[in-house]
């Protein structure tokens, strides 16, 4: 057992209550004790018999600390890029005419599938890294851009091999071939529907944790959506819907009555979606990135008043935001949802750990996952300021990996 200790950590969130001059103690891969220095215990039982005799003392020099971040909403199993059609998108272009030009989310299932396997394992590598830099030990992480079976396992088969590797970050992997209808299925998309339903206890036995869909009225409807859902849920998996569809048609309401794990990017909606989510206490899944890009932003205040847990997410995907920063999104969400910093970095630690249902990550407190971050600053207003606070240090399980 190697035990080590953290003090002089100057402020401390430890994703449920605000700290200053505290004091960590680790064991292994976990917390053993949190609380303010003033407090730290002489000895711990079954931990250590003198606190002189620790392992490793790291002494934060009165830096801010916080639980590793946690990213609930990304897409970062992609190949190529779609520079050509955002520039079109920020030139005024429509998706019909971006789609014409050959854009949208086709252009890159055509890509990916036509991109080996180490290529694509590759690429992925660099951007999961880029989370871990930039503060974030655990992410949500979507299939979808390979739309068959055999491609779409083979990317949660990939995301679970990296996962394993040094210095990348805890995954939630997400079934999400329910992205879109795939051209092999143009024009049948309840045979999409039923062949998506038929893989999904396939994708829980290779590694798969949860399962969404699109619910879009140019893609999956809510009757599609909860056939999917409720398929998942008998195999296991963990369910979460993107609520985006503009414009409403009913998504939000068929989540909160499945109780679904999380409900993502709902932009449209209204009082009855927000008291039906309140009421059975489903979570929220906001990204700031893409209500900055399509100008519609979700009633954050309205859900915190009413007790929706809210959790962030970057929605990195290649036709939209490139974001791998959850720094950057507590910026946006205080900037651009009025929530308070804590308010913010609650919804990017305890928050994105209850809607991936991860217990042991998202909070610093005995027994849970030793991931800490030391922040490039004193005192956390310093992620209202920056827009992208920089890391000094990351550690998942105890492990130092910045």
């Amino acid at each position: 057992m190697t035990v080590r200790l953290l003090t002089n950590i100057g402020r401390l969130w430890t994703g449920t209550d605000l700290l200053s001059n505290a004091a960590m103690l680790l064991s292994d891969d976990r917390v053993a004790w949190v609380g303010a220095a003033a407090d730290l215990p002489q000895s711990l039982p079954g931990v250590i018999d003198d606190i002189v005799d620790v392992d490793e003392v790291d002494n934060l020099g009165g830096g801010l600390v916080t639980p590793g971040l946690i990213d609930a909403h990304s897409h970062p199993v992609y190949a190529g890029n779609r520079y050509a059609e955002v520039s079109m998108r920020a030139g005024g272009a429509t998706m019909a005419e971006i789609s014409g030009a050959g854009g949208g989310v086709a252009s890159t299932v055509t890509v990916t599938r036509g991109t080996d396997p180490w290529t694509l394992c590759n690429a992925v590598r660099e951007r999961l890294r880029r989370w871990v830099l930039s503060g974030c030990t655990t992410v949500e992480t979507k299939t979808g851009y390979h739309l068959t079976r055999d491609g779409e396992l083979a990317d949660v088969r990939l995301l679970r091999s990296l996962e394993e590797e040094p210095g990348m970050p805890r995954l939630h992997v997400t079934f999400f071939a329910a992205h879109a209808v795939p051209p092999e299925y143009f024009g049948r998309p309840h045979d999409y529907v039923e062949a998506v339903a038929s893989w999904l206890g396939d994708a829980a036995q290779a590694g798969a944790e949860g399962v969404d869909v699109y619910c879009d009225n140019h893609q999956f409807t809510a009757e599609d959506a909860q056939r999917l859902l409720a398929a998942g849920r008998t195999a296991g998996l963990r369910t979460h819907v993107h609520a985006c569809a503009k414009p409403r048609h009913g998504a939000v309401r068929m989540a909160a009555d499945m109780q679904c794990d999380s409900v993502d990017l709902l932009h449209d909606t209204d009082e009855d979606d927000v008291l039906a989510l309140a009421k059975t206490g489903t979570p929220v899944v906001a990204c700031p990135t893409t209500s900055l890009l399509e100008q519609r932003r979700p009633p954050i205040r309205a859900l915190l008043d009413h007790g929706v847990p809210v959790a962030l997410g970057t929605d990195h995907n290649p036709g939209q935001s490139g974001a791998t920063s959850l720094p950057l999104a507590i910026s946006l969400a205080v900037s651009m949802f009025g929530m308070s910093v804590l308010e913010a970095l609650r919804a990017a630690t305890a928050g994105g750990a209850l809607a991936l249902g991860s217990t042991d990550v998202g909070v610093l407190a005995p027994g849970r996952y030793a991931d800490i971050v030391q922040w490039d600053a004193d005192h956390e207003g310093a992620f209202a300021w920056s827009y992208g606070l920089n890391t000094i240090r990351v550690w998942r399980g105890g492990e130092t990996i910045r």
